[in-house]
């Protein structure tokens, strides 16, 4: 029955649709794109409570001056941008690696292919580790050293699972270490990039 706790992920977003109308819009939102101030502090008193907000707005207010000359680019406008293209190849790159890594290296790692759902499980699990992991060591760090660890991380791991993938097949255990490497593959991503 993996596949009805795989689908748990369904039911969840499933019921965040049905709230999400309850909840007010993001005050930074409501402020900067739609200039609203009324209803950016009701959002924010709606959502942080009764209380002074004025200096949150104030940082918000000065955030707005910074950016009125800059145009917001929508999604095609981002697409026909060439200044964007380097970075929209490796961001292309990076998530068609991890949805190509997954299921063909289990396969080239012989396991069972009755073990085969329950690791997907210890992936899924290994991206929730890893974004609960980051979003608590992301402002004590920063975000540059993060990348940089990540990128580091990602490549000792992917050179040592090449290295397990070619030996799986003198030594029985290696299969099992393919799959830990995996999964600190993917935290590595999940922490840096």
């Amino acid at each position: 029955m993996w596949n009805v706790l795989l689908s748990f992920s369904g039911l969840v977003a499933l019921i965040q649709l049905l709230f999400l109308p309850f909840f007010p819009e993001s005050p930074s939102y409501l402020l900067l794109q739609k200039g609203d101030k009324a209803g950016c502090l009701k959002a924010m008193k709606q959502l942080w409570g009764e209380g002074n907000y004025h200096t949150e707005f104030d940082d918000m207010m000065k955030e707005k001056a910074i950016t009125k000359g800059t145009k917001i680019m929508n999604v095609l406008e981002v697409l026909k941008e060439p200044s964007v293209y380097p970075q929209l190849r490796t961001m292309l790159l990076l998530l068609l690696s991890l949805q190509l890594c997954g299921l063909k290296i289990f396969e080239t790692a012989s396991l069972q292919e009755n073990i085969i759902p329950y690791v997907s499980l210890g992936v899924a699990i290994s991206e929730l580790i890893s974004i609960i992991f980051c979003s608590s060591i992301i402002d004590r760090f920063g975000r540059r050293i993060l990348l940089w660890g990540g990128y580091l991380m990602m490549a000792l791991i992917l050179v040592l699972l090449e290295t397990s993938l070619l030996l799986s097949d003198q030594f029985l255990w290696m299969r099992y270490c393919s799959v830990i490497l995996i999964f600190l593959f993917i935290i590595a991503y999940g922490i840096g990039p």
